[in-house]
């Protein structure tokens, strides 16, 4: 099979682009179709692979993609595939499943979330009420498209239980639950790192992931706390940091971010995510994770066992669940097996014996 792999976009390296390289491990002679993409921001992972791109791979678009979010459906039905492969496998957050091809591809998705923009802009998008209201066109019409696009891939793969409920509710389909991968040879508990006494947040600083609530906590607490990442929120986070315990650490790669879950006492969780790749690969290193009680984290996360889940989206609930935490004690084996339920391994075996199947 001549099999092509789309993604949204790559200018930044996150979860859903570490699928991304899954795929290309699992299909390695598979070019990659993208609306944008910066070498520099996905650290060269994905060099040689790229074979096409769209009207908006500009400098503007890669270093600031979210007010071209409106004329993204149009950037992707620019991308044709025409009749050149036999299946198209996409990893998407959006986008990527309203490229075009002839009628006899087929298309699998992977779906990371439903167009976050569309349907739940209130939650992702800390705007003025005004700004709001002039986008709201914008977001009725990301939303019809959004359904129409979903209607496309003859088969849809979700992240998490909970993303597949929210294709069904969005566009009607029933979608097969496949976790994303952690490597288990990158990820691991190692004895050699001691527990460094501190408490770790890492990821894209971005508003719905909710690290405001983490600092507002942690300044009451007067505990140690590690934020590793980087993004558009950082000066705002940096200004509401009042603890000298609180620090902020550059992005992270695998060595790193191993050595940070190991060291943590417990990595905090206070956003509602997609599935929440961080918090599984904290828990391959053994690491219990602190983790508001919605979405993903419900699926990862057995309360008292693996971590410890919070009910309230507020700073009050975190502080509470934090205290709770330290008066507690967790095996990291346990935490650790439960793990191996997202290893790389199974992902790539499931994947493949779909692909099989169809062939």
């Amino acid at each position: 099979m001549k099999v092509a792999l789309v993604h949204d976009y790559l200018n930044q390296y996150g979860g859903a682009e570490r699928v991304l390289e899954t795929f290309a491990e699992i299909f390695p002679d598979a070019p990659i179709y993208t609306l944008f993409y910066d070498k520099k921001n996905t650290f060269g992972r994905f060099e040689g692979r790229i074979k096409s791109t769209s009207f908006l791979n500009q400098p503007a678009v890669i270093k600031n993609h979210r007010p071209f979010i409106p004329i993204m459906p149009l950037a992707a039905a620019q991308i044709n595939l025409g009749s050149e492969y036999d299946l198209v496998l996409s990893s998407s957050a959006g986008y990527a499943k309203g490229v075009r091809y002839n009628g006899h591809t087929f298309h699998i998705a992977y779906c990371h979330t439903p167009l976050r923009y569309a349907w739940e802009f209130d939650e992702y998008l800390d705007w003025h009420p005004i700004l709001k209201l002039a986008a709201s066109p914008a977001a009725w019409y990301l939303r019809l498209w959004d359904r129409y696009a979903g209607q496309k891939p003859k088969i849809i793969l979700a992240n998490s239980g909970y993303i597949a409920g929210k294709i069904k509710n969005y566009y009607g389909r029933q979608a097969e639950v496949i976790y994303p991968p952690v490597d288990l040879k990158l990820f691991y508990r190692d004895p050699k790192i001691k527990k460094g006494g501190y408490f770790l947040a890492a990821g894209r600083f971005l508003h719905y992931k909710k690290f405001d609530l983490a600092i507002q906590a942690f300044n009451r607490l007067n505990l140690p706390l590690l934020i590793a990442g980087d993004g558009p929120e950082l000066e705002n986070l940096k200004k509401i940091a009042k603890s000298p315990k609180i620090h902020f650490l550059p992005f992270a790669g695998e060595s790193e971010l191993r050595a940070l879950y190991n060291g943590a006492e417990a990595l905090i969780f206070p956003q509602i995510e997609d599935f929440g790749l961080v918090a599984a690969e904290a828990q391959a290193c053994g690491t219990p994770v602190i983790a508001y009680g919605q979405g993903g984290a419900r699926e990862i996360i057995e309360d008292g066992v693996t971590g410890i889940l919070f009910h309230q989206q507020t700073a009050d609930e975190l502080t509470f669940a934090v205290k709770k935490f330290l008066l507690s004690s967790f095996d990291p084996n346990i935490i650790r097996e439960s793990a191996k339920r997202f290893s790389k391994t199974k992902f790539k075996s499931k994947i493949f014996n779909i692909v099989k199947n169809l062939a």
